[in-house]
């Protein structure tokens, strides 16, 4: 069994060398050549000057360059970050700057982007590009190099000695306020996950994993782990159009497709062929709309459905088994393998069945903090009560922040999350109940239900849609269908049609911190 991530890798090239391991466009590699490239980027590291615990940024689009690099990362004894390619310059040098990168893999094209930025970021002392270096590109200061370029004495260089609890990465989430925050996971906590997630979905080197989501984001990053560590093939995709995944499925005959709402919402619209090879998907990242789910029930009748709740502090929290998903489509399940979810009141006792209270996630899954915040730890990571008295020693929980109730027979449902909910007229509102009940109308493609300061409610709930296969939008209808299917304090106070797509945060999820504060400052501007 696997005890460092990197040798995920490693046990499969054992097991399964010929097998491909990484597919991108039309390149195609197997297990025992991307450990070899695994090991020499490792050293290619060692030779720069990377010592153990410190940091290297990975700041590519998907492709085999990254994924070595990451792993490269964790061979060597490093600590990987890698940086949604989405991110502009100025939050990209906040990321290295937070965390002392000390090298930075990345590409010319986007070396050049990031230009003077990189000056800001003291502890960056050299740039890796997987293409040749340009003149242009050469920041001063910087030693910028290629792969191809490092130093063949690295060969000689030993890998720094790690177990199971060091840090392995940082991945940066973003909060409803502030700077992100760089969740440390070890080595046990990658792992940990890629085996309990592969339990459940009873993943096999026969899965084909289809990887459409950000590395950068725990989701997308758990997409490589469980294939690497049954030995599947993971295909790496950077998609332009929903459409494209249509047809990658179809190409490639995946078995395994992981999404999160707004994606499924625009792929739930597409026409697929009959034929489709798909073993199950998977959603999280927030609750899929009911309308969504019986459409992609529809499309893939053979196909099996889990329902997950996830957060970065623990990577994967729940699941719900797929036979749950007729009679329980609101659930997110129970506890997934290898972890214990509870219900908690504020003062820490358990909450009754059907009682609203705090999910808090226990186990080898649970992270190692927030990088370089004593107090955001201190707040999120808890010291767990022992169900044994003679422990001296107290174990960290993590405090997830989001609301969810039990119910008789142990499943949870999801409430709302902590800094998301809406408090208006007194009564606290989740945005998931406003926006399931809108889906549920099929008058609209995808809804967001934000919270907006108003001098008498508190907040007042306003709704932003978008059209539905372009077609016209029916103000009146939707009005009607909220004022029959919600109370009074839930109502919307205003409507809000758009065009095209709700803008997205860099993970895919829909970017209701945008929406608020684009329509807070639409709100002031009609008030001056």
């Amino acid at each position: 069994m696997a005890d460092l991530v990197h040798k995920l890798i490693y046990k499969s090239a054992d097991r399964f060398s010929d097998a491909e391991a990484l597919v991108y466009q039309e390149n195609r590699t197997n297990y025992a050549d991307l450990a070899e490239r695994i090991e020499s980027a490792g050293k290619a590291l060692l030779a720069l000057g990377l010592d153990r615990d410190e940091r290297v940024a990975v700041y590519l689009e998907k492709r085999p360059e990254t994924v070595i690099a990451l792993f490269g990362t964790a061979a060597a004894g490093g600590v990987f970050v890698p940086v949604n390619p989405l991110l502009k310059p100025d939050q990209v040098a906040y990321i290295l700057r937070d965390c002392n990168v000390r090298i930075l893999v990345t590409s010319v094209e986007r070396l050049k982007l990031l230009g003077a930025v990189l000056q800001q970021c003291h502890d960056l002392h050299s740039v890796i590009v997987v293409n040749p270096p340009e003149a242009s590109s050469v920041t001063p200061g910087l030693n910028v190099i290629s792969w191809d370029d490092a130093p063949l004495s690295s060969r000689q260089i030993k890998a720094h000695h790690c177990i199971d609890s060091d840090m392995a990465a940082i991945l940066y989430t973003s909060g409803s306020t502030g700077k992100p925050k760089g969740v440390v996971l070890s080595h046990r906590n990658l792992v940990a996950g890629a085996m309990s997630v592969a339990q459940y979905l009873k993943n096999s080197s026969s899965d084909r994993i289809l990887s459409v989501l950000p590395l950068s984001f725990d989701y997308g990053l758990s997409q490589l782990t469980t294939a690497f560590h049954v030995g599947a093939t993971s295909i790496l995709m950077n998609y332009l159009l929903p459409r494209d995944i249509v047809d990658t499925v179809k190409k490639e005959n995946i078995t395994g497709l992981a999404a999160v709402p707004p994606l499924w919402i625009q792929l739930a619209q597409l026409k697929w062929p009959e034929d489709i090879s798909l073993r199950y998907i998977t959603n999280s990242g927030g609750a899929m709309p009911r309308a969504t789910l019986e459409l992609l029930r529809g499309i893939f009748p053979k196909t099996m459905v889990f329902l997950m709740y996830g957060l970065t502090e623990a990577f994967r929290s729940t699941f719900l088994p797929p036979e749950e998903v007729n009679g329980r489509p609101d659930s997110i399940g129970k506890a997934i393998p290898n972890a214990e979810v509870l219900v908690l009141r504020e003062d820490g006792s358990p909450c009754a069945a059907g009682e609203p209270g705090e999910l808090v996630h226990r186990g080898a899954l649970v992270s190692m903090g927030y990088w370089n915040d004593r107090e955001k730890t201190a707040e999120r990571f808890k010291p767990f009560p022992s169900r044994q008295s003679g422990l001296t020693i107290p174990e960290l929980a993590v405090w997830s922040g989001d609301t969810v109730r039990m119910d008789e027979e142990g499943f949870l449902y999801f409430i709302g999350r902590r800094d998301e909910m809406i408090k208006t007229s007194g009564y606290r509102v989740s945005p998931t109940e406003v926006e399931e009940v809108i889906y549920a109308t099929e008058l609209v493609g995808e809804a967001a239900a934000i919270g907006i300061p108003h001098p008498v409610l508190g907040q007042a709930i306003v709704l932003i849609v978008t059209l539905r296969g372009g077609g016209k939008f029916d103000h009146d209808a939707l009005a009607a269908a909220c004022k029959l299917h919600l109370p009074a304090f839930m109502l919307p106070s205003r409507i809000e049609s758009r065009e095209g797509n709700l803008p997205r945060n860099p993970n895919g999820k829909i970017d209701r911190k945008l929406l608020a504060q684009e329509l807070q400052d639409m709100f002031m501007e009609a008030g001056a």
